[in-house]
């Protein structure tokens, strides 16, 4: 049923139907739009042959969809680009020679040779890359159409997918948050009918994907995907409503694939008449053929354009193979992964205040949203509720729901939304609910957040609080310790504090700086340890250890509830042991490491984690690759059991490895 939705699409283009509502100026700028990426693709297609790009995702035959949205829309507003939609870039005039950098992966491109083909945006053409993963530009849509909201601007987001792409779980969680805070957000369904080789009746069960929009409450078109006219008409009258009426509209383009889903592909899959029925519908030829039946314009015109393009195109390709290529230098990739920053300085005021961890994380968030007024906080039940463990108490009332923000249970297209928002020079803090919940949002964090400024130097302004850990009988999925899983993604910053003033001190910071930052706290911790902590604003740095207690005979390094349970252990046994807090998981302290191992000679890592692939592991590396010399006795590691957290009391506390800390530092001791 669904592949009679593309086929009943074959028939006349209706230009007539929507020409009179543009003038000539208009309609000829639209067929000069579909023209240029038409002329790019065919020059594409035979560089590709030749070797001189690597890979093509053609949109040949989908032109009017991409030149029909942008030009209709205000060139401040942001469009967020999949494979096939060239026609966004040259619409936004994107500088050719840049482009064919890009598909080269020459410095001049726009990532530097550090993504490929239309895995990449301009910021200064309001332009948003996709990744590979197809669905997660949707919700980034919803954070900047969120962002205009909030600022009041009267602008509009617009966001492409393909038919595979409405059947990933990002595509209804975006549709569905967009629709729950009327978000002036644009979702563009090209639906080309097939997903690489698969076509659209095994991709979904309905006539039409734009049913799916009544189902999230918002209204929903079909367009014919062919006619430029009729999608600048249709697009730019709902940017007009949704600019002052916001909301979510949900359209659908009917067009079809003429080439493979890359080159590499082919379309031996494809039925040789349905080939030729949509041949008979070329969104350019077709166009084309109307100006001049209609006297628009004459063959010499059209030859012109023709020669002008092709000139414009051969001496950019030319200064593309001209310009300088890649010359690795491993300190500038490095230096791209984050974006640099400075703490600020703290305040001079150091009265402090005893206080439970959980009233110093209420305290800094509190003292953040007056410090950033830009900052947006968003979770599961924290704004009336409080957060389940009432961090958030409070903040509703003082800070309003604009600020504080209510979301349904979509992970991952809050993560999504949280960078959206910071593309728009907000900063975004969304709390998981329960750190296990992460894996929902996954996605995000470590091939959104985590890349983004490597591959296109866009801010990544967004903390990610994470209630984790253990102790608590709390069972397999709310007692999980996961900071490992985020440790080996390049472009993430980890915090795990262990005691109110750095709970506090690192929240602030994490806030402050304009990297993602997965920021861990202990749940067992909230309200059964206190302290002294400063009450005015104050900076903890990443990167720096802080030494809980001296001591000549070993030094165990730790962090989160480790550090408890090791004080624990040596307050009452007679060994004169140090404590080194982490405090940082990433970047590390490799300088107090260092000193540690040099002072004492014998060092235990411990962490609540489960031992296999924890970062004790690339602590105890480091420490035997660099600092063998200073051992007197192997490397001792300590985490929980391979098993998942259990639930039953007994069977927690044979999980974790608080027991083994008094034999292990025994042995540790007399080797």
């Amino acid at each position: 049923m669904a592949q009679k939705s593309i086929e009943s699409m074959v028939r006349k283009i209706e230009f007539e139907k929507y020409a009179e509502f543009f003038d000539r100026e208009l309609i000829l700028e639209l067929y000069r739009g579909l023209l240029l990426p038409r002329m790019i693709e065919e020059k594409m297609l035979n560089l590709l042959r030749q070797g001189k790009i690597s890979k093509w995702f053609a949109g040949i035959g989908q032109e009017a969809i991409s030149v029909g949205c942008t030009k209709s829309l205000h060139a401040n507003e942001t469009i967020f680009t999949m494979h096939r939609n060239l026609g966004v870039f040259t619409s936004r005039e994107v500088p050719l020679k840049r482009l064919f950098c890009q598909w080269m992966g020459k410095p001049e491109g726009f990532t530097q040779g550090r993504d490929r083909s239309f895995h990449f945006g301009s910021k200064e053409h309001h332009i948003a890359g996709m990744i590979s993963h197809l669905g997660p530009q949707l919700s980034l849509a919803c954070g900047v159409a969120l962002a205009h909201k909030l600022q009041r601007e009267h602008k509009v987001a617009l966001a492409f997918t393909g038919e595979g792409g409405t059947s990933q779980g990002e595509f209804h969680e975006a549709l569905n948050l967009a629709s729950v805070w009327k978000l002036p957000v644009i979702f563009v369904i090209e639906n080309n009918g097939y997903g690489l080789s698969t076509p659209v009746n095994e991709q979904y069960n309905c006539m039409h994907l734009a049913d799916r929009g009544i189902g999230y409450g918002m209204e929903a078109h079909i367009l014919d995907g062919n006619n430029v006219l009729e999608v600048y008409h249709h697009i730019r009258k709902t940017a007009l409503d949704l600019r002052e009426n916001p909301r979510p509209v949900l359209i659908e383009c009917k067009t079809f694939r003429m080439r493979g889903h890359e080159e590499a592909s082919g379309t031996k899959y494809v039925p040789e008449e349905l080939m030729q029925e949509w041949a008979q519908r070329d969104p350019v030829k077709k166009f084309e053929e109307f100006l001049l039946e209609k006297g628009l314009c004459g063959e010499e015109q059209i030859e012109r354009w023709k020669s002008e393009f092709k000139k414009e195109i051969n001496e950019n390709w030319r200064a593309a193979e001209e310009a300088p290529d890649v010359k690795p230098v491993e300190k500038e990739e490095l230096n791209d992964v984050y974006q640099s920053s400075a703490l600020p300085s703290s305040s001079d005021e150091y009265r402090k205040k005893e206080m439970r961890f959980v009233d110093a994380l209420a305290q800094g968030l509190h003292q953040c949203m007056e410090t950033y007024p830009e900052l947006v906080l968003m979770g599961q039940d924290i704004a009336e509720y409080g957060g389940v463990f009432k961090i958030t108490e409070g903040l509703l009332e003082k800070y309003g729901p604009d600020r504080v923000r209510n979301t349904p249970l979509c992970e991952s297209a809050i993560v999504g939304a949280a960078l959206g928002l910071s593309m728009e020079g907000q900063k975004a803090m969304m709390e998981m609910q329960f750190a296990d919940f992460v894996t929902c949002g996954f996605n995000q964090i470590v091939n959104n957040l985590a890349k983004i400024h490597y591959r296109w130097q866009v801010t990544a302004d967004v903390v990610i609080r994470m209630p984790t850990g253990g102790t608590v009988g709390a069972g397999p999925f709310h007692s999980q310790s996961n900071e490992a899983w985020f440790f080996h993604t390049p472009g993430l910053k980890i915090v795990y504090p262990s005691n109110p003033e750095d709970a506090k001190g690192l929240l602030m910071s994490a806030i402050h700086d304009p990297n993602p930052v997965m920021y861990f706290e202990h749940k067992a911790l909230y309200r059964k340890i206190t302290g002294e902590v400063p009450e005015g604003n104050y900076y903890t740095p990443f990167g720096k250890a802080r030494t809980i207690r001296e001591g000549s005979e070993a030094t165990i390094i730790t962090y989160g509830m480790g550090v408890h349970w090791a004080q624990e252990i040596i307050d009452s046994n007679p060994f004169d042991v140090g404590i080194l807090d982490l405090r940082s998981l990433k970047p590390l302290d490799w300088e107090a490491i260092t000193k540690a191992v040099k002072n004492t000679n014998r060092i235990l890592i411990l962490h609540e984690d489960t031992l296999m692939g924890g970062i004790g592991a690339e602590i105890s590396a480091y420490i035997t690759e660099h600092l063998f010399e200073y051992l007197d006795a192997p490397i001792m590691r300590l985490g929980a059991m391979e098993t998942p957290v259990p639930f039953n009391t007994k069977l927690e506390e044979q999980f974790m490895p608080k027991r083994l800390i008094k034999p292990t530092l025994d042995q540790l001791l007399n080797y």
